[in-house]
């Protein structure tokens, strides 16, 4: 008998458009933009049920409209959480079963039995996608309609979502380490795919800390990624523990006319005080702790028991194998300067030849700024140009990019933006014609890219376009003034003038630490690497015309 009831509510289901169906608002359904990560199951709808208590809810439609997934090998499950209204990023553990289904793109036809005893019930729709599913596919789908007591119900679909797959490139505890952070992106010269990433052993905390430069290389566009490989290590130089020669906060950097990469970082050799003073006889037990953007962490001059260091380290062979790290403080620092250290996220090779990467500091007065280094003979010498901007409270972490008539644009967190819901909120912006020897603020600083103070990334893509400049700009950031959250990637048309809504895709709604970083794949996808919801750092292929539409 089971079996014939079954058989007649699907049937129901099925063919309620010609019997008619109840079309009130009792049964909602809120899709969230998140990335569907290939191997873990991720909740991805929320279905409310209001004014129904104490009737039986028997089954759910699901039908896939858009489906470009290349394999069938996927599960939609559906949660009961009673008056549970809060989404989660996993499943709870109190979250009941209601039903599962299996196959690809044929309407879901999702059986259970759940007694709805709240006057707001609530449902939580999950998606699992097994392998051999790709990174870059997409897919949307409906919840269509419910069947309650046996009556064909309506659901109202808010916020539809076309869903774009990827993988959880870090996850916690992922290697033995505590916490993967700072994500950079780069693709070589010969396609390969260079990952980069704080590998934070002990804790999720800043410098200073026990943590190297770790790196993932993927050789077929992001696909699959070869273990993780250790790029940069300081060990225990001079003697101390591991735990007092942290590197952090890594740049890498493509010379697009030759076999070089080169990655950047800053190490701290020991600790300083909070009033700059060198702490001596440092254990493995010792507690003290400070960073070299905190109170007086860094100091003016060169010596390694005063200042931050920036290393860099090059790779020859596709990034297989690094050399060992060169200290080119001397080389930008200027004496004065509290810090001169890299950017996170990549540097970029100008058409001349010359090498560029955003890098950051303190000046004399302990205020931070924005600015860029460069080299012009194949990174033999770096020499640091002038701040970018100042402005109340200084600028930080920053981006760079070639503008179509060959100024360099940098795109910089600023500090003011914090706790700024104004109309005011907004990257600062400068570009220069001359290498960073001076600057002129862009009409778009502070007003046009909102930011909760935060790490972004931007870059240029030969996306074939018929645009006025020669290449797209692509820009991404947790699109928000106050918390970290709506990852998002936007593009500008006009070399940054504008960044119109019609060209921006949301990645991933969820809160999280909010780094990225961008790089080209192809002519027709962009490559990211961010810290998401979903886990310690994403990886996503994104097709460029779900940006440009």
């Amino acid at each position: 008998m089971r079996i014939l009831f079954l058989t007649l509510l699907w049937f129901q289901l099925a063919t309620a458009d010609t019997y008619g169906v109840s079309s009130n608002d009792n049964i909602v359904e809120i899709q969230r933009a998140v990335p569907v990560l290939i191997g873990k199951e991720t909740v991805v709808s929320r279905i409310k049920v209001s004014g129904l208590q104490g009737k039986i809810l028997e089954g759910i439609s699901v039908v896939w409209n858009d489906s470009k997934l290349t394999s069938p090998a996927m599960e939609l499950r559906i949660y009961a959480a009673g008056n549970d209204s809060l989404y989660a990023n996993d499943v709870k553990a109190e979250w009941k079963l209601f039903g599962r289904a299996t196959s690809k793109i044929e309407a879901k036809k999702i059986a259970g039995n759940y007694a709805i005893a709240h006057p707001e019930t609530y449902l939580y729709v999950t998606c699992l996608l097994a392998e051999p599913h790709r990174v870059g596919e997409t897919f949307t789908f409906t919840v269509k309609r419910a069947q309650v007591d046996r009556k064909a119900q309506a659901v109202k679909q808010l916020n539809p979502v076309k869903y774009n797959t990827g993988i959880a490139l870090r996850e916690h505890m992922q290697d033995d380490i505590h916490t993967s952070r700072i994500p950079g992106l780069a693709r070589s010269n010969k396609g390969t795919l260079l990952a980069i990433f704080d590998a934070r052993y002990e804790s999720a905390r800043d410098l200073q800390g026990h943590m190297d430069i770790g790196l993932h290389r993927s050789e077929d566009s992001g696909e699959t990624w070869q273990p993780i490989q250790i790029a940069m290590d300081m060990g225990e130089w001079g003697g101390l523990p591991q735990k007092f020669n942290g590197v952090s906060d890594a740049c890498i950097l493509v010379d697009a006319g030759s076999d070089a990469i080169y990655i950047a970082a800053t190490w701290m050799h020991g600790v300083l005080d909070d009033k700059g003073q060198w702490i001596s006889n440092l254990t493995d037990t010792s507690t003290v702790w400070n960073h070299q953007w905190r109170q007086r962490g860094s100091q003016p001059g060169y010596d390694i028991k005063t200042s931050s260091q920036f290393l860099i380290v090059k790779s020859t062979d596709d990034g297989k194998t690094w050399g060992q790290p060169v200290n080119i403080t001397a080389m930008g620092k200027q004496k004065d300067w509290w810090l001169w250290a890299p950017a996170p996220g990549n540097g970029i090779s100008l058409s001349d030849g010359t090498l560029v990467m955003p890098t950051q500091g303190r000046d004399s007065s302990g205020k931070p700024f924005s600015n860029i280094t460069y080299s012009k003979d194949g990174g033999a010498t770096w020499h640091a140009s002038n701040p970018a901007l100042r402005v109340e409270g200084g600028t930080t972490e920053c981006a760079v990019v070639q503008l179509s008539n060959g100024d360099l644009m940098l795109n910089m967190r600023a500090n003011t933006n914090r706790n700024n819901m104004g109309n005011n909120n907004g990257r600062a912006v400068s570009v220069t014609a001359d290498l960073g020897a001076s600057w002129r603020e862009h009409q778009t600083s502070f007003n046009a890219l909102p930011e909760p103070t935060c790490m972004a990334s931007l870059v240029t893509h030969p996306y074939p376009l018929k645009c006025k400049t020669k290449h797209p700009l692509f820009f991404s950031n947790p699109n928000s003034k106050n918390k970290r959250h709506h990852m998002t990637i936007k593009a500008s048309l006009d070399d940054g003038n504008s960044w119109p809504k019609s060209h921006q895709l949301l990645l991933d709604v969820g809160s999280s630490r909010g780094y990225s970083c961008i790089a080209p794949i192809d002519e027709q996808h962009i490559g990211i690497l961010y810290e998401s919801s979903q886990a310690g750092m994403v990886f996503q292929k994104i097709a460029i015309k779900d940006i440009i539409k």
